[in-house]
This record gives C-alpha cells, structure tokens and sequence, in this order.
C-alpha cells in the first residue's frame, strides 16, 4: 500500500530533501521517511500542510492542475480587503502569466490554536493586518503572494491548511502523522475537520 504524510512544514524549511546551496533546513531534518517526495509545493517562506508520498499517480493526482484538487490557504495581510477586493479574488485576477481560475475568498479572524510564527512578521503600527481564507484550484508560482498584491493587500504570512481533504489537524510546525491514502480526497473519504475560525 501507499505511503501517505501528513507534515505542517515550518517556515524556512525547504520543501524538498536536499539542498544544493547546503546549510539551509530541509525536510531531511523532519520526516525519517525513505522513498516519500512532496505532492507540489510549498515555499521556503510559507507554512503549512505539505503531503509526502511514495505513490508517483497519487501525486499526479495531487499535484497536477488538471485534476483542479482544492487547496485552501490562510493567508495573513496587510490591510483590511475590501468586498471589492474579495470579489476580484473570487472571479480571478490578471497576473503576469494570466488570468487566475475563480477562487474561494473569504475574509475570517485568526484561526483559533495558531502558532507564532519564528522569525514573527514585521509589524507595522499605522497599519493594520487581517486574515483571509482562499480556496484555489491550481497551483501556480507563489500564486497567493501574487494574488492578494494584485488586489492590493501584500501577504505577510501565509499558511496552507488542506490539500482535498486533508488537513493540519492538529499538527504543530515540524510534526507529521502518516494515514491512509485510499480513497484519495473527493472520492468518497471521510471530510477531516475544519480548524475553527471566525467568519467576519
């Protein structure tokens, strides 16, 4: 049977086991795991769930925009977006390699058990953050960052939270679980709970 992690990648980690460049974190240093690779990315200076697996079809089906699996992220930024700003979101915004596909926006409150985040972000007094959720269906280069820049609220920290569903569950930054991979998420598995946040 497949392999199948579950691991809340912490900020400055690489998503990838070696590093070229030596000397920075990678996910060596967290999953004792032989023979399991990511299913997609998750940047360097993002944080959150980051599925392993040594099943090379399930991480086509993961990772391949043409399956459309949902991701959804939590993203903290710099302002307090507008409807119109969610609105932008939710129809697809123009970016510098196209149009964005339509996306789930929402602006929520601070999800509830989140940990602070080493190094924290850089506050500023005069200007305030907020949270916002975004469920999208492709994958792009730091597609988020991108998106909320383009609406006009920059992203100052981001966090993915489900890929189908999966979720953290729970997991603190470093930690892993391993679980059944079959059935594959939207294909008839159990929903995993929702981490509890505030709808504003």
């Amino acid at each position: 049977m497949p392999r199948l992690i579950l691991l809340n990648k912490p900020y400055g980690v690489l998503p990838q086991f070696t590093d070229a460049a030596e000397g920075r974190a990678t996910l060596a240093g967290l999953v004792p795991v032989k023979g399991v690779y990511p299913a997609g990315r998750l940047d360097r200076d993002s944080e959150g769930l980051l599925v392993l697996t040594d099943d090379g079809a399930l991480i086509a089906r993961i990772a391949h925009p043409k399956h459309k699996m949902p991701k959804v992220y939590w993203a903290q930024v710099e302002g307090v977006p507008t409807a119109e700003a969610l609105e932008r979101l939710r129809r697809g915004v123009e970016l510098n390699d196209g149009p964005t596909l339509p996306a789930g926006a929402r602006l929520i409150g601070e999800p509830e058990g989140l940990w602070p985040r080493d190094p924290p972000i850089r506050f500023r007094a005069a200007i305030p953050t907020s949270w916002i959720e975004l469920t999208l269906r492709e994958g792009r280069n730091r597609q988020v960052r991108r998106m909320t820049a383009a609406v006009g609220f920059p992203t100052l920290r981001l966090i993915r939270w489900a890929v189908g569903d999966w979720t953290l569950g729970g997991l603190q930054p470093g930690e892993w679980r391993e679980v059944d991979p079959s059935p594959a998420p939207g294909e008839g598995g159990a929903r995993a709970k929702r981490g509890r946040v505030r709808v504003l």
